[in-house]
């Protein structure tokens, strides 16, 4: 599945964001390529920058790491139940709200580069089932209108955001 096979009947404007991120790719090339490529790029944060801000009230380096875990876990959940044909409405989640309890600043670069590997390798697993009937199943999170499809590209995207204000704005 590429991004242009997704069909949006809702406006979808934050989350597109994350979509056209990845424009063009193969779903799964690109979740195999970042399961190699991010944690290459997550060894070379000195472990003295992890709890870096770049300025007043925002998260450290290590709480913005987490937080891709985190919502890595969340969208994968929902892929989950949408591909088995759950229909239940999904609320969405507070991200602000995560941060204070996850102690990611208690974590080593090693405990989250092990986190982030264990969880898309599980993505990886989990993508690699379905189908096409599988990817284009949908169901309601946070009010919205989602393809398992699109969470794919939403893991892969808010993937890449994250690592651009990494680089831009933390390294």
């Amino acid at each position: 599945m590429k991004t242009t096979d997704l069909q949006f009947t809702k406006p979808f404007p934050f989350y597109k964001n994350y979509i056209d991120l990845v424009k063009d790719v193969e779903l799964m090339d690109m979740l195999q390529r970042q399961s190699q490529n991010f944690p290459e790029f997550m060894a070379t944060i000195p472990q003295s920058k992890l709890d870096f801000r770049y300025a007043e009230n925002k998260w450290t380096m290590a709480e913005v790491l987490l937080h891709i875990i985190d919502s890595e876990r969340i969208f994968q959940y929902r892929a989950l139940r949408f591909s088995r044909g759950d229909q239940t409405p999904l609320p969405g989640f507070e991200q602000d709200d995560y941060v204070p309890f996850s102690k990611a600043n208690n974590r080593t670069l090693q405990s989250l580069i092990d986190e982030y590997s264990i969880v898309r390798n599980s993505t990886l697993h989990l993508f690699n089932q379905f189908d096409t009937n599988d990817l284009e199943r949908k169901g309601i999170a946070s009010s919205l209108d989602w393809s398992v499809g699109a969470l794919g590209f939403v893991i892969c995207g808010h993937q890449k955001h994250h690592r651009n204000i990494l680089r831009e704005r933390y390294l």
